[in-house]
C-alpha cells in the first residue's frame, strides 16, 4: 500500500483518542477526482479511496459528534508536481480558460475553506466534499 494513502487513515486513527468529542476531521481531494487527466490515475484513483473514507469516518464518528469532511482544491499554483502550475504560464493560461472565475487557484483561496469548516458554523455539515476550484471545467 502506498505511503501517502496509509498515512492520513493511520494519523486519523492515532489522533482519535487526542480528538474532543464535537471535532472536526479535514480530509483533503483534489479536482482530479471528477476532472479526467492523462497520466494522473493514481494519484485520483488514491484521492477518490479518500473520499470514500471521508464518508465512512464521518458516519463512524458522528456519535461523538465529530463531523467529517473533503476539500477538493483544483489546480493551485503551488510546488506540487514539481510547480506545474506555478511555473508553467501556456498551463495556467489553459486553466483559466477552463475556469469559470478566470484565474489560476492560489493557497491563500484553500486555507479558509478549510478553516471554515473547523468553525462552529460548520458544525452541520459532514460526509460532504466541497470542490474549491474557482469552478474549474463546469
Amino acid at each position: 500500500m502506498n505511503m501517502h494513502f496509509k498515512g492520513p487513515f493511520f494519523l486519523t486513527q492515532q489522533a482519535l483518542p487526542l480528538l474532543r468529542d464535537g471535532g472536526r476531521i479535514i480530509n483533503i481531494s483534489s479536482g482530479l477526482t471528477r476532472i479526467i487527466k492523462p497520466n494522473s490515475s493514481a494519484y485520483a484513483s488514491m484521492k477518490g479511496a479518500m473520499e470514500v473514507l471521508t464518508r465512512y469516518q464521518a458516519k463512524e464518528l458522528g456519535a461523538r459528534g465529530i463531523a467529517v469532511n473533503m476539500v477538493a482544491p483544483g489546480a493551485i499554483a503551488t510546488d506540487f508536481g514539481g510547480g506545474r502550475v506555478r511555473d508553467n504560464q501556456e498551463l495556467q493560461n489553459h486553466i483559466v480558460s477552463l475556469t469559470a472565475l478566470g484565474r489560476v487557484g492560489l493557497p491563500d483561496d484553500i486555507g479558509p475553506v478549510v478553516a471554515f469548516l473547523c468553525t462552529d458554523d460548520a458544525r452541520w455539515i459532514t460526509a460532504q466534499r466541497l470542490e474549491a476550484s474557482g469552478g474549474q471545467a463546469i
